[in-house]
């Protein structure tokens, strides 16, 4: 199976949804910097690692969940992009089982391919 690789940081999403349709978790991992951190929900501290990854993924995959993002806005500096998307993630009776508004940052890598590195599926975290 060939590893998929973002060559712009608005098509992550829909890569992930590709690997989630083909139970390529290991793909999904790739996607992921190896500093990630996770605002998920937005009340509980933040999470990291490829275990958090592993978790929030697998079940969609188990399930054969449908992940689907729309990217509303962009912002490139470098190596480093904003993004903000509208998701939603169905079942396969169609049922909504998740869905938000979040705020991701990105990386590029040598090689020229993007990663998350912060994710916010529902907004940043509120201030104390």
């Amino acid at each position: 199976m060939t590893t998929k690789k973002a060559m712009r940081p608005r098509d992550v999403a829909n890569l992930i949804s590709e690997c989630i349709a083909e139970g390529n978790i290991n793909n999904i991992l790739d996607f992921f910097h190896p500093d990630y951190l996770m605002s998920f929900p937005p009340t509980e501290p933040l999470k990291s690692g490829v275990d958090t990854i592993r978790a929030s993924f697998q079940p969609f995959i188990d399930s054969k969940a449908e992940l689907t993002s729309k990217v509303t806005g962009e912002l490139i500096n470098g190596d480093t992009a904003v993004l903000q998307a509208n998701w939603s993630i169905v079942d396969r009776k169609g049922n909504t089982i998740g869905e938000g508004a979040s705020t991701e940052v990105l990386k590029q890598r040598k090689d020229g391919s993007w990663q998350y590195f912060i994710d916010c599926p529902l907004g940043l975290p509120l201030l104390e």
